[in-house]
């Protein structure tokens, strides 16, 4: 099965010089009855270049050097046909991003990367404009000669469903259907696709992580997969956000428990979650942000910035023994328990304010013990950070999946 190409097995189953015509402009152009994609720009050698030194510093002072980019990118939104499982398969729409080189011959590797936590819905890959992480992976990846291709998930992007967030399955189904619509898009644009390679940040890497399971679980081969500020573990992170603050915790972590609690809530049909979690005074901030009707800046500033006070006592002691369905269900979603076939590379910052070392690196060991691939953690170093951590990943990872290209 490894040997077999990417297109052969999926086939089973104005900052700088950005050429950009207006959305509203540009008609979809349909690559089969399931898949529509719309050219919206490209980023030329200056702009990839820039992104990758002024605007990646205006991101994060942790300091990591470049390689320069080689060629321009072209970059398409991808509308594509997918159902959502937790909703008994309701059909729905999804969007994502392709970005593609320019004035590369022959096949080209593919790396499927996979966003973090946004609080707005169009801070995602196929806005690129609205994504900074987007950003750096397509000048990083697409401006050095790889395909990069980026689901938006269910309830973000052209998406007009509730946001996803955590949720299993509707992330995995979301991550697996635009694989399957990048092929489409390809073949429509007579792109021949290489070797894949998976890359995420953050919570994008726990949808990583998950996505690799199913990948591994249809036979489709994935040569490597790396992860930044990995939340592997849902439940013991979210307790030790509760039981064990640090004055170092980050001032954002609130905000990612409205969007779990509502989402779980709503997903997986849990009437009443969110108000038995959070405090009654912040639950309408609570709804409103996950509905986009307040942005994190208003929500910020009438809830509170430590976990401890934005939850409910009770709710927080529940936490310790996890009975309660929705315990339940983040220890199910955890995203490293099984035995994997990829090689995994787990980077970690040693000041990362919201996903302690630990947590980031467990499948180390569980995959040590299970006799699974290699899998192995990179430090970021002491003064990284959140996203100094993912910068010195997109770095690195590059390299490393450099030496597996064939």
């Amino acid at each position: 099965m490894k040997t077999r190409s990417l297109l052969t097995v999926l086939i089973i189953l104005f900052i700088f010089s950005i050429r950009v015509t207006a959305q509203s402009k540009i008609d979809f152009t349909e690559a089969s009855s399931e898949v529509k994609y719309q050219y919206i720009g490209t980023y030329e050698i200056s702009r990839l270049d820039s992104i990758l030194t002024f605007e990646a510093s205006s991101f994060s002072a942790f300091d990591v050097t470049y390689s320069k980019a080689k060629n321009p990118v072209k970059l398409y939104r991808v509308l594509y046909n997918s159902f959502i499982p937790e909703f008994n398969n309701k059909p729905t729409i999804a969007s994502g991003l392709i970005a593609i080189p320019e004035n590369v011959a022959g096949k080209m590797p593919v790396v499927s990367y996979q966003h973090g936590t946004v609080f707005t819905r169009t801070d995602v890959p196929s806005f690129p404009e609205e994504s900074m992480e987007t950003r750096l992976m397509i000048a990083q990846f697409a401006g050095q000669g790889y395909i990069l291709i980026a689901a938006d998930y269910f309830g973000k992007g052209s998406s007009t469903e509730p946001d996803s967030y955590q949720i299993k399955e509707s992330t995995q189904q979301a991550c697996i259907d635009m694989i399957s619509a990048s092929i489409e898009v390809f073949k429509a644009l007579k792109i021949d696709p290489g070797q894949l390679f998976l890359s995420g940040w953050s919570m994008g890497s726990w949808s990583t992580l998950l996505f690799l399971e199913k990948l591994e679980s249809l036979g489709i081969p994935v040569v490597a997969a790396a992860t930044a500020c990995t939340p592997t573990d849902i439940f013991a992170l979210v307790n030790r956000w509760m039981h064990a603050p640090k004055e170092t915790d980050a001032i954002w972590l609130p905000g990612i428990l409205a969007l779990q609690l509502n989402a779980y809530e709503t997903y997986y049909q849990l009437p009443g979650l969110m108000e038995s979690a959070v405090k009654a005074e912040y639950q309408q901030a609570t709804l409103d942000f996950y509905r986009n009707k307040i942005s994190f800046e208003e929500f910020y500033s009438k809830t509170p910035n430590k976990v401890v006070e934005y939850l409910k006592p009770e709710f927080i002691e529940s936490g310790s023994l996890g009975e309660s369905k929705f315990w339940k269900l983040t220890q199910d979603n955890n995203c490293y328990r099984w035995r994997s076939q990829t090689p995994l590379n787990l980077y970690y910052g040693d000041s990362d304010e919201a996903v302690p070392e630990y947590i980031a690196t467990l499948p180390v060991g569980y995959q040590q013990l299970m006799g699974g691939a290699q899998t192995i953690s990179t430090p970021a170093g002491k003064l990284a950070d959140h996203r100094g951590t993912f910068k010195f990943a997109v770095e690195h990872q590059k390299g490393w999946f450099d030496g597996m290209v064939k």
